[in-house]
């Protein structure tokens, strides 16, 4: 120890002498380090692949350094000093370096002197710098690095910790903490070092003041303590110097007194605790030494002062424990002094409420009693009268503490605890006998059985006994009679009768010498008590103690005989009541096997004629109960055990009244059990079989009646007791039991009126219901025990009988209603077991059926509250298996009646388990119902009106309905299957009729309705393969369990793929009419239910017709028929989609029959028609295709009617409404891609359209759509569903698909669609439609040319009309493409037609051949003339007449007066004939055609057309003056033209000048005419005026007008010789008349002449008189 010490003082190597950095090796090797050591600083940060853990690379670099350092440690090590000496080095880095050191450092091998030395001095200074938070870890992995080198360089490492060791100076806390870790690793080196080591720590103590430093040392107090017990313990392995025990405590001591005095007080609870855990290795080495143990005596209370601070309380009692069991050990007590104080301070914390910041008060409580125990044995007295002291005191906590603490003390196995001690302690415990609250009684409850446990058996008996009884009496009584509110009374009381009943076990197995009293009080407790989870220790007790009787009285007797027995009550009562009891035998912990080994040890007291018996089936009984649990045993078993062990007892009595009075002790037990019960179930149980062994029929009578009375009917428990009971005696006494039944009938008829029989059972007023469901079900229990020869007797009457009087006679409630359906499944159950009924007939069948029918009626569809309808329907199940049988009206009936009450019903809620049972057993009950009515009519007849019945449920919108329809449908089926198999065939479309209503259902949302309507598919294809023999082999089998299990998954699409490949399995099974019949099934179930069922519908259809399409030729009509009858109620998009597509499929194949079926739709363009038009039209050749199509049937109006050739022939050929076809062709001109400009299409378009348009003039009254309309709708049609208007529309749309802008401007702006609108200008349209269409479109004019010669052509007249009207005759085309010859035949051939449009058509389009083909003419001039002039004659329309007059001024216009031939005459004749016409037109053609004929006039004819110039000239010369401006102005101009027929050149033509200027010129004209007249031809002159004044009576009032006005102008410029030829009276008479005109202008013109008379004749006069004029 000098040596050491004078070693640790010496002067260390200064630090920095060898901190200079290495010399770099010539390996590489701190390089290659570096290199690793920054892989790990890199890797440091990262996680793995995993996401957890360090790098790999990191570790990988670590080994990689530990490797090489096995092989050259030196080099490594130097290297890494070297790295650790490299400035700015990171914490992690250093770290990293430290912890490789250590692994090295524990390697074998040497390492050199020099660099131990450098690594010593840098890991001492690292752990004595500034500690912070980094600095903490380096100073941390610093110290460990030391502890590592101290393992083989303990010298270098302890001298440099003890360099920085010094008394007086507070070191660093990392020296001491290494310090610590070296005595750890280095116990033998570290001990000469332990005394210098302590004694300079304590030098430090008053130092420290920091709160972390006291705890380091405080640690490494504790560890250093721990070293040298174990060096102590080890002192023979030493080779240093050996110090005592004694020396190391004498060194320890001054530490432990100054951290008791002071440290303990220190605030800091850190510092509490460390001194706390230090203390307890300190006093391992202090308290052995007798002198030092006094002083540590001394500090006790300072110690247990500690109990009122924050520290924990059981570190403070390990410590106190630790120096009390040491007191013991060494029989030196702690002083008296202390005792109370130390008594009361561990008594608080025994009775106290724990702090809620101590974690360890039951851990501390055990200490504390340990500390007791230890008191105990040095001073019993003194603590016995502490606890006297502090019992006395009321408080529960205080009382309860003492009584366990006491209880610790008896119980502990001391040898010193002598029986002054124990009478101490009961005297004690006696003094709180009295104290009444739960947890007092409990603690001296635990006193008394600890007491017997530990051998002081005798210190119990009288108050002991005496306490336990009371307590037993108290707990079982309060427990019996608890109140609701008190639920936390009930839960003390529990407590206590347990503790009370563990105490009884106790006693009675370790007690000799028991008392007859406690024998009677524990045998009278089972017999009475109504609390009987106690049972089961009790009968053990009793058990016991019986055995302990027996033995004892065989011991006093010193016989051994089988009359052993005990004192009992009554042996019927007590077996009575251990039977009921053993009925629940794991209820009380197990009370069965108790009271079995009751019973067989007490029976030769109970009977002993039984006791043989019973020692040989009790046994068999407790075996049972021994193999089972109270999960694994089976409640009914056991109680047939029972009962037949009643049987086997009840049988060795025989001929004794024993069970009579066995069962009037059963029946007196039945109030003292509650209903329900399973005790008292089995005790009506077995009182129904004890009175069927009755002897005494009269005494079974009253027993019975009595038990009919007394029973509360309002009770079900009771009530099915009650009827088990009668059931079960039934089997014997039959007539005994029907006897009663009347009995109690006629005593109670009298009360029938209120039924409140209150004589028995006041606190019970029966119902009148209730006793009838009760007498209901008593009958017909007696019907199910009965023996089957009695019952055919019994059964119809009175049993059958009574129950429907009881039934009817009451107000059906719905327990009534039940009571009534179990009777009836009661009774019929007991007919149909009866083995031969041969021809038996239930003749109360029919009355029963009736009732249950009404009653299934009465139930609500759509709620589920009782199980009325369930009972109902199995009571049906039941009774058509009964003679007479239903007939298949009957069975329809019925199973409709119940479907329609169950399958409504809501499925109910996963937490509600009642309903579910409900619901389940109502299904149940309706699946069975239906099988067995089915049994009765298996053929496809009885199969169609099942699945007719089921129809509407399968379709309905609720999924609970849905999947409740189809899995009953299914279980059907497959009896249906197994029952007929292939001997009776479906009907034709039956089977195509039952997949299609199943086949939608296989895309319910519902996966169970799926399944099962996927099994149901499965079953009739089997059955149909089966019955046709088609092929059906594993390969379908396959896929269709394939798709099955595709159903099952969520996956929506994946359900529809597997319904899809389930219809192209099933369709290679459909024959043409199985194809139609389910397409139509599938059709009408459309909307019918959600949109999922409709898209499995149509997905149906869609496949059925892809693989089916071509064959269906003769059905096309019927499925088109159906699908287009649905498709208007098709809500959905996608499904109406759907449909369409098929209806196209169809059209694809069957275009004609699809195509007509379509037309002839009953409205026009409704929503699902044009759904599918705009299909079409999406598909632009399909929609090209049905356009010719379209086009044809509107042509084939105007065409002979042909003879059908083939099927396709007679729907093309078929009539159709024009309206619904122009209506899709609108459509689908509409609709098809704008980019297909329809060119082609273009002329049959236009031209078809022109010709329904010219068609639709006419009224439409008549029109089969307009019927149709009317039919269903209210008043006409819409105004734009017209023919008209939609053959316009059409147009417009075509002509819009030119993309030529200028055209479309041209038809509006011209009015063309306005024309052709109305019917007076629809020609007029036609015509300029035609002449625009003919500019725009040129490389179509051919094919319009064969289009319209094909319409002139036709048998009909307004089709002959509008070609005629588009005849081309002004156009060049008909010539260039060498048509015009059958034009102008057809054209001919249209002049000479009556009617008058197509006459004035032709003969405008002959005309125009002038303007088309004008060299053509002069071929045809003799039929243009020949059909111009016939226009002329006759009595023809205005219109005719004008336009052949127009027709000739054209045609003249290209002949030579030659050419005209003879016809000139007559065409100069007719001409002049309509000059005076009161049609302006004609007028205005007629002044046209003269102009005309006078430009043709050559030399010829120029003599014969200057007489007709003449004979029409006063007209022409009137007309100038006509009252309609065009002809007015045509008649100037042809006059113009004539004048130069008088010899007189004329003007030029007047057209452009005003008319006033026109008036003039005329004025001149006619002046300058008369006065040539007046000089060459005087004589026509005065024809001139006679032709004149005959105008003046014209109808047109400037033709009278102009008369006067020429008349006038004649007159002056006639002569003398001439005027008196005239009549001046009459022409003045004329002229004055017409001074009466109601136009002013005559009367100034016949003025203004009548002065020109007067004037010329005086005139006259005046040259008479003269002699000259």
């Amino acid at each position: 120890m000098t040596e050491a010490a004078a070693d640790s003082n010496e002067d260390p190597l200064e630090e920095t002498e060898d901190l200079e950095p290495l010399e770099p090796d010539d390996g590489g090797t701190f390089q290659q380090v570096t290199n690793l050591l920054n892989i790990m600083d890199s890797g440091a940060a990262k996680t793995d692949a995993a996401g957890a853990g360090p790098d790999m690379r990191k570790t990988l670099a670590s080994v990689i350094i530990t490797e090489k350092a096995t092989s050259e440690p030196s080099v490594v090590m130097n290297a890494l000093i070297r790295c650790l000496q490299v400035p700015k080095i990171s914490t992690q880095r250093k770290v990293n370096i430290y912890n490789i050191l250590q692994e090295i450092i524990q390697q074998e091998g040497e390492l050199e002197e020099q660099g131990v030395q450098r690594l010593v001095a840098i890991a001492s200074k690292e752990m004595r710098e500034t500690l912070e938070a980094e600095g903490y870890v380096k100073a941390e992995v610093a110290s460990d690095t030391l502890a590592a080198l101290s393992r083989n360089h303990f010298s270098l490492v302890m001298y440099e910790l003890q360099h920085h060791l010094k008394p007086l100076n507070l070191t660093d806390e990392f020296v001491i903490i290494t310090l610590a870790k070296l005595a750890n690793g280095n116990v033998f080196e570290f001990m000469p070092y332990m005394g210098i080591t302590l004694a300079t720590i304590f030098t430090m103590l008053r130092l420290a003041n920091e709160a972390k430093m006291r705890q380091v040392i405080c640690s490494a107090t504790e560890t250093f303590c721990e070293t040298v017990q174990f060096y102590l313990r080890h002192l023979e392995d030493s080779v240093y110097p050996v110090m005592t025990e004694d020396q190391f405590a004498v060194k320890l001591f001054p530490l432990y007194r100054y951290f008791v005095t002071v440290w303990l007080r220190n605030q800091n609870p850190e510092v509490k605790l460390g001194v706390i855990k230090s203390l307890k290795p300190m006093l391992n080495l202090l308290l052995p030494n007798d002198d030092l143990r006094d002083q540590v005596y001394d500090y006790i209370p300072l110690l247990l002062a500690e109990y009122r601070g924050s520290l924990e309380a059981l570190f403070i009692t390990q410590v106190l424990r630790q120096i009390l069991e040491m007191s013991v050990t060494t029989n030196t007590p702690v002083p008296e002094m202390q005792l109370h104080t130390i008594f009361t301070e561990l008594h608080v914390q025994v009775c106290a409420k724990v702090p809620a910041q101590q974690q360890y008060s039951s851990q501390n409580l055990v200490e504390i009693v340990q500390c007791f125990i230890a008191l105990a044995r040095s001073y019993p007295k003194e603590l016995m009268k502490f606890f006297f002291s502090q019992i006395e005191m009321s408080k529960e906590a205080i009382r309860v503490g003492t009584l366990t603490l006491i209880r610790a003390v008896v119980s502990a196995d001391e040898p010193r605890m002598n029986i002054r001690t124990i009478s101490l302690a009961i005297r004690v415990v006696k003094n709180t006998l009295s104290d009444t609250r739960f947890k007092v009684r409990m603690a001296i409850l635990r006193i008394i059985g600890q007491l017997a446990l530990s051998g002081y058996q005798d210190r119990i008996k009288g108050w002991g006994l005496k306490y336990v009884s009371v307590q037993l009496t108290l707990s079982t009584y309060k427990l019996t009679n608890h109140r609701e509110s008190f639920y936390q009374r009930d839960l003390e009381e529990k407590m206590v009768h347990k503790v009370t009943m563990d105490t009884v076990r106790i006693i009675t197995s370790s007690v000799s010498g028991m008392t007859n009293e406690f024998w009677v009080r524990l045998l009278c407790y089972i017999m009475e008590t109504d609390y009987t989870e106690a049972l089961t220790p009790i009968c053990i007790s009793l058990t016991n103690l019986a055995e302990r009787q027996l033995h004892t009285k065989d011991a006093a007797a010193g016989v051994a005989s089988k009359s052993k027995h005990v004192d009992l009550p009554a042996p019927q009562k007590l077996l009575a009541r251990l039977l009921v009891l053993m009925s629940s035998p794991y209820k009380g912990e197990g009370r069965g096997i108790a009271m079995l080994n009751l019973l067989r040890t007490l029976s030769q007291s109970i009977a002993p004629s039984m006791a043989d018996m019973w020692e040989v089936e009790i046994p068999l009984l407790v075996k049972y109960l021994e193999e089972h649990t109270e999960f694994t045993w089976n409640q009914k078993t056991w109680e047939d055990k029972l009962i037949q062990f009643l049987r086997n007892s009840l049988k060795k009595t025989r001929g004794s009244n024993w069970s009579l009075r066995l069962s009037k002790e059963l029946n007196n037990q039945i109030e003292s059990f509650d209903s329900p019960s399973l005790e008292k179930g089995f005790l009506y149980r077995a009182l129904g079989f004890t009175l069927a062994m009755g002897l005494e029929a009269d005494k079974v009578e009253v027993l019975l009646l009595e038990l009919l009375y007394k029973t509360d009917y309002s009770n079900d428990f009771d009530r099915e007791g009650v009827i088990l009971c009668f059931g079960l005696c039934a089997r014997g006494q039959v007539k005994t039991v029907l006897n009663v039944l009347h009995d109690f009938e006629e005593r109670i008829q009298e009360s029938e009126q209120s039924w409140q029989i209150g004589a028995w059972r006041k606190d019970h007023p029966w119902r009148r219901e209730t006793v009838k469901s009760a007498l209901m079900v008593i009958y017909s229990c007696v019907a199910s025990y009965c023996h089957p020869q009695m019952l055919l007797t019994h059964v119809d009457n009175p049993i059958t009988a009574k129950i429907i009087h009881h039934y009817s006679s009451s107000c059906q409630d719905i327990c009534l209603k039940m009571a009534f359906m179990k009777s009836v499944m009661q009774v019929t159950k007991a007919i149909k077991n009866i083995k031969d009924l041969e021809d038996f007939q239930f003749a109360q069948k029919m009355t029963l059926t009736g009732i249950i029918t009404a009653t299934i009626k009465e139930e609500p569809t759509d709620s589920l509250v009782s199980p009325v309808r369930t009972m109902a329907m199995e009571a049906l199940s039941h009774l058509s298996n009964l003679k007479p049988f239903y007939s298949m009206e009957e069975n329809n009936e019925l199973m409709d009646i119940s479907i329609h009450s169950v399958i409504s019903l809501q499925p109910p809620a996963e937490d509600n388990e009642s309903i579910q049972t409900l619901y389940a057993n109502a299904m149940h009950a309706l699946e069975q119902l239906m099988e067995g009515l089915m049994q009765r009519q298996l053929d496809p007849k009885g199969l169609q009106e099942m699945v007719h019945l089921l129809e509407k449920w399968i379709l309905s919108e609720k999924e609970g309905e849905r999947e409740k329809a189809t899995n009953l449908h299914l279980h059907l089926m497959q009896i249906y299957v197994q029952s007929i198999g292939v001997c009776i065939p479906l009907k034709l479309g039956q089977f195509g009729m039952l997949v299609g209503l199943m086949a939608p259902c296989t895309c319910d949302s519902h996966r169970r309705t799926r399944i099962a309507s996927m099994d149901v598919l499965s079953s009739l294809l089997d059955l149909h393969a089966s019955q046709t023999c088609s092929s059906w082999g594993p390969s379908k089998e396959l896929e269709l369990a394939k798709c099955k299990e595709d159903l099952q998954g969520p996956d929506v699409e994946k359900i529809f793929s597997a319904s899809s490949r389930i219809a192209k399995v099933a369709c290679v099974q459909f024959n043409c009419d199985e194809v139609v019949s389910l397409i139509q099934k599938l059709c009408e179930n459309i909307g019918a239910m959600d949109l999922q069922h409709d898209k499995a519908s149509v997905t149906w259809i869609g496949t059925f017709l892809q693989m089916r399409a071509k064959e269906l030729e003769d059905k096309v009509a019927e499925i088109l028929g159906a699908i287009l009858v649905h498709l208007p109620v098709v809500d959905h998009l996608e499904v109406r989609r759907c449909l369409i597509e098929g209806i196209l499929l169809l059209a694809h194949y069957h275009q004609e029959t699809v195509l007509t079926s379509l037309l002839r739709q009953p409205l026009p363009m409704e929503r699902h028609l044009t759904e599918v038009w705009l299909a079409v039209a999406e598909n632009v050749p399909f929609a090209r295709t049905m356009l010719h199509g379209l086009m044809g049937r509107l042509q084939s109006r105007f065409t002979p009617k042909a003879n059908a050739t083939s099927k396709a022939d007679i729907w093309r050929l078929a009539a159709v409404d024009p309206l619904m076809t122009l209506c899709t062709i609108h459509l689908l001109i509409q609709k098809i891609d704008v980019n297909d400009k329809l060119l082609d299409l273009f002329p049959d378009l236009i031209y078809t359209l022109l010709l329904q348009l010219s068609s639709s003039q006419g009224p439409e009254a008549m029109s089969p759509v307009l019927k149709t309309w009317r039919l269903v709708h209210a008043g006409m049609l819409p105004e734009e569903i017209n023919l008209q208007r939609i053959t316009i529309q059409s147009m417009q749309l075509l002509f819009r698909r030119l993309n030529s802008e200028q055209l479309v401007h041209t038809l509006e702006e011209q009015g063309v669609w306005a024309l052709l609108q109305s019917s007076s200008t629809f020609l007029q349209g036609v015509g300029l439609l035609a002449r625009l269409c003919m500019r725009s479109m040129e490389g179509y004019r051919q094919r319009l040319s064969e289009l319209v010669l094909r319409g002139m052509d036709s048998d009909v007249l307004s089709c002959r009309i509008s070609s005629t009207a588009v005849c081309f005759m002004s156009d060049p085309v008909l010539y260039q493409e060498k048509l015009l010859k059958p034009t102008v035949l057809l054209l001919e051939k249209g002049a000479d037609q009556e009617d008058e449009a197509l006459r004035v058509l032709s003969l405008r389009a002959l005309g125009n051949m002038a303007l088309g083909a004008p060299k053509k003419v002069r071929q045809y001039r003799k039929l243009l003339l020949e059909k111009c002039l016939d226009s002329l004659r006759g009595p023809v329309s205005t219109s005719v007449t004008s336009e052949g007059m127009e027709a000739l001024a054209k045609i003249l216009a290209e002949l030579r007066e030659g050419d005209v031939g003879s016809s000139f005459s007559v065409l100069c004749e007719q001409c002049r004939a309509f000059f005076d016409s009161e049609s302006e037109l004609l007028r205005l053609k007629a002044f046209v055609l003269f102009g005309r004929l006078a430009k043709v006039v050559g030399i010829s004819k120029k003599h014969f057309f200057k007489e007709e110039v003449k004979k029409a000239w006063i007209p022409l010369l009137l007309h100038c003056q006509d009252p309609c401006p065009d002809a007015a102005q045509a008649c100037v101009a042809t006059v113009f033209q004539c004048a130069h027929f008088w010899g007189w050149k004329a003007p030029e033509s007047s057209s452009g000048r005003s008319d006033s200027s026109t008036a003039d010129e005329m004025t001149v004209l006619q002046t300058t005419l008369c006065s040539i007249l007046t000089q060459k031809k005087p004589a026509v002159l005065y024809s001139f005026l006679l032709g004149t004044m005959t105008y003046v009576s014209s109808n047109l009032p400037r033709i009278r007008s102009a008369a006067c006005d020429l008349a006038g102008v004649i007159m002056k410029q006639m002569s003398a010789h001439h005027l008196k030829k005239l009549d001046f009276p009459a022409l003045r008479d004329s002229l004055q008349e017409l001074q009466l005109d109601s136009d002013p202008g005559v009367r100034r013109a016949a003025l203004e002449t009548l002065k020109i008379l007067d004037t010329c004749s005086q005139h006259l006069l005046l040259a008479s008189s003269g002699g000259f004029c």
